[in-house]
């Protein structure tokens, strides 16, 4: 496995999947084919609408990955809408799911756009990464690239935090790419000092990956999803993540 965990996204996968009812493309054959490729671990960020991820493809996965002990589930979403349903039912049924990643969504939102505002949202959220910490689940917070915020994560009671990288990803390319850079190493270190873990996600890809990795410190995890999933189009599950690992730093 690589220094850095690569977690498979398989959001648009079910999102193709939702236009018809065949039942194809397969949530869980693209797990498979991920895995079998390398993939650390395999992400789902179920939305109440079920516009793409639905409770039972959590189900489903939760069932596959009993076969891979070494790799980990994170189930992502709003802890204020049906997260927590979907990861209790996992638990329950005693399926793995290591981590949950809380994310600030709007019930329509498109997609995820901002992190978490802390110390604004540290009562709401509290009592939610308590539960999460009952069901014995680590507990990450998408958090924006703001070295001030890290401290509130600690204390509120997360685990890690996720990075919300869009911002270096449109900057990549322009002048603005070595700031962004240095704003999420900046982030990161913030992070790690306050005891926190570090992951990263949102826009992502094959060009901006490796350098993102090399620069940010600690880094322990990317989700990556729409980026891979529209490569693994073009050049299939095994080859995308293939492809994606040669962006990560080895353990070597």
């Amino acid at each position: 496995m690589p220094a850095t965990a690569l977690s498979v996204n398989l959001n648009k996968v079910a999102l193709v999947r939702n236009t018809r009812h065949l039942g194809i493309p397969s949530v869980t054959r693209a797990a498979v084919q991920c895995l079998q490729a390398g993939a650390s671990g395999i992400t789902v960020h179920p939305r109440p609408d079920a516009r793409h991820i639905r409770a039972d493809d959590v189900a489903e996965l939760g069932l596959l990955l009993r076969e891979w002990p070494d790799r980990e589930f994170n189930v992502e979403g709003n802890p204020f809408h049906n997260l927590m349903d979907c990861v209790e039912d996992l638990v329950v049924r005693k399926l793995p799911v290591h981590q949950v990643t809380f994310v600030p969504d709007s019930e329509g939102q498109f997609t995820s756009d901002h992190g978490w505002s802390l110390p604004a949202d540290s009562a709401r959220l509290q009592p939610q990464i308590d539960r999460a910490h009952g069901l014995g689940l680590r507990v990450s917070l998408f958090m924006d690239a703001d070295p001030s915020a890290m401290p509130g994560a600690k204390a509120v009671g997360a685990d890690r935090v996720e990075l919300y990288t869009e911002p270096y990803a449109a900057a990549w390319g322009t002048p603005g790419q070595d700031e962004q850079l240095r704003r999420f190493a900046a982030a990161a270190k913030a992070a790690l000092a306050a005891g926190l873990g570090v992951n990263a996600g949102h826009d992502l890809n094959l060009a901006n990956l490796a350098a993102f990795v090399a620069a940010v410190p600690g880094v322990l995890e990317v989700s990556i999803g729409h980026a891979l999933i529209s490569d693994a189009l073009e050049l299939g599950y095994a080859a995308a993540v293939r492809a994606y690992l040669q962006c990560l730093p080895s353990t070597a």
